[in-house]
């Protein structure tokens, strides 16, 4: 299976509302589309640009895929999967946004062409997951709403953006605990709001309310791993180390550390399946359960993840709601978003089609 051309895209998405954290606000998902183009098929990916977490812009993502990683690739055999990811891998230092689309184009190819829907071979662990949703940072009425509203539509596991406002913090998840009642699972992001010993005192003040967090995600900034440890160190929640994880590297010194109890994969982070395997088994062998994540991206790649997430059952928390951010879904295909609920189907590879992109460059 000949790679003979990579081409882009855009996809743009109305949210059913705009997507708030301590980082930024976006009220409209434009992402870029990647198609990889052999003799026997195509297969697609997608590339949000998050410079405020990645570092990849709309531009580096179209000059990466067009100036490097397309003349790197094309005429690979696509079957020769090593040989490929070493190359896109090789091609170019960082810019792990648009590696993770062609990545996850080529995953799609791989396993079509064996017949086969992409979680089975990467061990099939499972058949279905549930998904959290995201509420954004807002005055405390609107995320009260926003939460019940979730619950109405059966999620029963809410990811709450915080950050913003230090103390206010625990006002906010306490107005939600109190709202949604005890059996909702309730997971907060700073999005590295905090700073350690501040992180500390937020946390053990939702502790001490007996507001029942599953986990804190990423409290203090990403290249505090002394701050994150003394987080971990410090309170009983869970801590799970996001914007601090990029690579198999990062993982290793996570875990060698005891900076987190968790590890979030995001393959915008990683680079795609090929690494985020990698951090993976690092984390099977250290038993260090991870999460699936996401970031403001659309079904396409979304899928991809799921598929990752459907294959490893060191895999057991996911926040994969991009799809039910969005405010229309124009796919077919691929897994089945139903709300919270998550389920594989037999589509060969990862299985999206009908791709919203009608200029291909």
């Amino acid at each position: 299976m000949k790679i003979l051309d990579i081409r882009t895209g855009r996809i743009v998405l109305p949210l059913a509302r705009p997507f708030k954290t301590a980082l930024r606000t976006v009220e409209t998902l434009n992402d870029i589309a990647v198609k990889v183009i052999t003799d026997e098929g195509e297969g697609y990916g997608e590339a949000p640009p998050t410079a405020v977490i990645t570092g990849d812009t709309e531009g580096s993502i179209l000059c990466a895929v067009h100036d490097y990683i397309r003349p790197a690739l094309v005429g690979m055999d696509v079957m020769d999967l090593p040989a490929v990811m070493e190359k896109l891998n090789g091609c170019m230092v960082h810019n792990t946004t648009p590696k993770a689309a062609v990545d996850m184009a080529i995953y799609d190819l791989w396993a079509r062409a064996q017949k086969q829907p992409l979680y089975r071979l990467l061990g099939g662990a499972r058949e279905s997951f549930r998904t959290d949703l995201t509420i954004s940072v807002n005055p405390i009425p609107q995320m009260v709403e926003d939460s019940l509203d979730a619950v109405k539509q059966g999620f029963d596991i809410l990811k709450i953006k915080v950050g913003k406002e230090g103390e206010k913090d625990v006002e906010r998840i306490a107005a939600i605990r109190a709202a949604v009642g005890a059996d909702v699972k309730l997971r907060v992001d700073a999005n590295q709001g905090w700073e350690a010993k501040e992180a500390v005192r937020i946390i053990r003040a939702m502790e001490d309310k007996g507001l029942d967090l599953d986990l804190v995600e990423q409290p203090v900034p990403a290249a505090d791993l002394d701050g994150l440890a003394y987080v971990t160190g410090n309170v009983q929640t869970p801590i799970l180390a996001d914007e601090a994880v990029f690579s198999e590297r990062d993982a290793c010194e996570i875990i060698r550390r005891g900076a987190a109890n968790l590890i979030n994969i995001k393959l915008m982070k990683t680079g795609g399946i090929w690494n985020a395997l990698k951090i993976c088994r690092l984390a099977e062998e250290n038993g260090v359960e991870c999460m699936i994540g996401c970031m403001l991206e659309s079904r396409l790649s979304v899928a991809a993840a799921a598929h990752l997430a459907a294959g490893q059952k060191i895999i057991t928390r996911a926040d994969l709601d991009g799809p039910s951010l969005c405010a229309i879904d124009p796919y077919h295909g691929g897994p089945e978003f139903d709300g919270p609920e998550i389920a594989m189907r037999g589509d060969f590879g990862v299985g999206v089609a009908k791709i919203p992109c009608e200029d291909w460059n």
